[in-house]
Order: structure tokens, then C-alpha cells, then sequence
């Protein structure tokens, strides 16, 4: 069944269930937010599609030229509006959908909208056996990270069955944003772990040939600015 979604490109991928703080400033997705939150009885209410730039930026007119072709809806969970109209945002990540048509913006509503079709969450073959796999290579990771100086803890409620697993250990990774979208556009969660171990084991080589650098935070979600 089509969705219609207002749509929020960023350089950056959402996951559905992983927080993302935004700070709205341009004016037209000041608008979009002021448009999903004044839709109190609609059933989309508070919600928008988040969606990767493959080529472009975030900010101006000519920006956002070509765009992932699977996002991920952000659903409104805190917002602040400010004197001068920006906002203070906290979404989280809620349905995959893949992108059928977009409709340029226009006189009458300035950002993108799409038709898009939502993405089902199956779990697929050996899903537990990669669960448990990438649940002690995140660990290394972690461990590897604060090796390095880098403070890294997962959050104190980190899932262990595999389809959260995979959605917030993706979201966890620092990695390219490339494969980050390979992680959301992976058809199941067993594919979606398998390429999270993946990822895991090379970031893993990686962070062993790094120096000590002072201590930092990762695993925390950074301000987004539009």
C-alpha cells in the first residue's frame, strides 16, 4: 500500500528505533514541521521520511539532486519551536519505506514529498545464529574503541534479539554513510547482521593499528543540522 511522506533528505541514515536530535533552521523544513505537527488527527501525524543524499548536500536550492532510494520515517517525539521559527528536534526512527515517485518541491509546498511503499522487518535464515555473532564483535568493537581513548558504551538497554540488534547496532557503527545505507537497505535481518559482522570484523582490524588518542564519546547521538 502507497505512503505519502514529506521528506527530510540528510547526509546521514536513520534506523527505525535509533534517536536522531535535529536543528531545524531552513525555512522550508520549518515548514514541514510545522505541517506534520499541525495534522493532530491524521494518522501520519508527527511523522516524516528521512532520507539519504547520494549526491548533493543538505542546505540550499540546488541541494539533494539524487537521493537514496530507502529511507526511514521519523516520528516526533520532542519539539521545541524557538522566536525565530527554527526548531529543536527529537525523532526517532520508525518504518523503512523504499521511494516510488518524488514530487519536486513547488509554490505551494516548498520540500519533496513521495509515494513510497513501507518495507517489511523479517527476521530471514540464521538470524539468531548472526544475533549471537555480532553480539561479541560489537563488544570487541566497543572494547577496541575505548582502547583507542574513544569512550564507547552501548546503551544500557542494547537488544539481543536479532531484528532490534541489527537496527541498533548499525546505528551504532561509525562507519561510511554508503554502508550505512547498505545496512538499512538489506532485505532481512539475518542479511542485515551478516553485513554488520562484516563491517564489525574490519573496523575491529582497523582500530588495532590505531595510536591512543585523548578521550572521547561515541554510541551518543550528535545535533543534526538541516
Amino acid at each position: 500500500m502507497p505512503h505519502r511522506l514529506p521528506l527530510f533528505p540528510l547526509n546521514s541514515v536513520l534506523f527505525p528505533g535509533a534517536p536522531l536530535p535535529l536543528r531545524v533552521f531552513e525555512e522550508r523544513y520549518r515548514r514541514l514541521v510545522a505541517d506534520v505537527l499541525e495534522e493532530p488527527g491524521h494518522a501520519a501525524a508527527g511523522t516524516f521520511g528521512v532520507v539519504g543524499i547520494e549526491l548533493g548536500h543538505e542546505v540550499g536550492d540546488a541541494s539533494a539532486p539524487q537521493l537514496a532510494g530507502v529511507g526511514c520515517t521519523a516520528e516526533i517525539r520532542s519539539a521545541r519551536r524557538h522566536s525565530d521559527g527554527t526548531y529543536d528536534l527529537v525523532v526517532a526512527g520508525g518504518s523503512r519505506f523504499r521511494l516510488d515517485t518524488v514530487q519536486e518541491s513547488d509554490g505551494d509546498t516548498p520540500y519533496l514529498r513521495a509515494e513510497t511503499t513501507f518495507l517489511p522487518d523479517e527476521l530471514g535464515d540464521g538470524a539468531d545464529e548472526y544475533a549471537e555473532r555480532v553480539g561479541r564483535l560489537f563488544g570487541v568493537y566497543c572494547e577496541r574503541l575505548r582502547g583507542v581513548g574513544v569512550s564507547a558504551e552501548p546503551p544500557r538497554e542494547f537488544p539481543s534479539a536479532p531484528l532490534p540488534l541489527s537496527y541498533a547496532v548499525a546505528a551504532a557503527m561509525v562507519v561510511d554513510q554508503s554502508d550505512k545505507q547498505g545496512l538499512l537497505e538489506a532485505d532481512h535481518a539475518a542479511q542485515r547482521l551478516q553485513l554488520a559482522a562484516e563491517l564489525l570484523r574490519r573496523e575491529n582490524r582497523v582500530l588495532t593499528s590505531l595510536p591512543v588518542l585523548p578521550p572521547g564519546r561515541l554510541l551518543q547521538p550528535e545535533v543534526n543540522l538541516n
